[in-house]
């Protein structure tokens, strides 16, 4: 069944909605049975119910979390979210944290549920916030640490940690640079950035390097994020507001996977 745009944000908002409430059974039940929560990309999955029970734990129940949100774009049964989060570790200790969220949705019995949530966001900038509070972060990084062994174990905290690795500063910069050919209308230079690169509308409708081209030329963009190995960016354009969302390699750097969300999967 296709999911409709109205139904697809109803269903994401049932996981703010939950956050707010401090309602962990109704923030797990906007999954579905299997569903997945990467967050941040690049950390450990969290799969199934018993997971996202110890995520919620983890990391939602202890902690004051709003979303400030910019733009929301649904492609099919995808809906991106451009936003900051506002998280309050305890008090005097409130962080922002530009992020981007996808949402990947899929039909549960007569209403639909998310499948998948992806959290680009920033560990390394995250934790350095943090830790600029001072001694006042000192009570709530030890509340988080407590938590982890506690609910994820070992293997779950490093897991997590897992976030640190990436594309970091070089990935974003070499990536910046791809950005800047596509803006300038460089069509020479945008061939030798994508090579074999899988570029689509959305998570799976094919789009050309020339029609990615035509998309960006002159565009204009918001909150490079890099968040494993990936990068996330809003993009001001020929669509309007649109998000970008690549994989990438190191070593040498190369850009593998793009998807580009626009509003009605334009």
């Amino acid at each position: 069944m296709t999911i409709s745009p109205a139904d697809a944000m109803a269903a994401v908002e049932r996981s703010p909605a939950a956050v707010g409430a401090h309602d962990r059974h109704a923030w797990v039940d906007a999954f579905t049975f299997d569903g997945v929560v990467e967050d941040p990309v690049g950390s450990q999955p969290h799969r199934g119910t018993t997971a996202l029970i110890r995520f919620y734990d983890t990391f939602i129940g202890p902690r004051e979390i709003t979303f400030h949100r910019d733009v929301d774009i649904v492609v099919g049964p995808t809906v991106v979210r451009d936003l900051e989060l506002g998280v309050t570790m305890s008090a005097g200790v409130t962080m922002r944290i530009p992020a981007y969220l996808r949402y990947h949705l899929e039909e549960d019995l007569e209403s639909p549920k998310i499948a998948e949530m992806a959290a680009y966001w920033e560990l390394p900038a995250m934790v350095a916030q943090f830790l600029r509070a001072g001694v006042r972060s000192v009570p709530a990084g030890a509340q988080l640490s407590r938590g982890l062994l506690t609910n994820q174990g070992v293997v779950g905290t490093l897991g997590f940690l897992g976030g640190f690795r990436g594309a970091g500063a070089d990935g974003k910069r070499r990536f910046g640079e791809f950005l800047a050919a596509a803006s300038a209308g460089d069509e020479v230079g945008l061939r030798r950035w994508l090579g074999a690169t899988r570029i689509t509308v959305g998570d799976h409708t094919p789009m050309s390097g020339a029609d990615l081209l035509s998309r960006l030329t002159g565009a204009r963009y918001r909150k490079v994020i890099t968040s494993g190995y990936s990068v996330a960016t809003g993009v001001d354009g020929a669509d309007g507001r649109a998000v970008l969302i690549a994989d990438v390699a190191t070593k040498p750097f190369a850009i593998r996977r793009i998807r580009y969300f626009a509003d009605g999967g334009h």
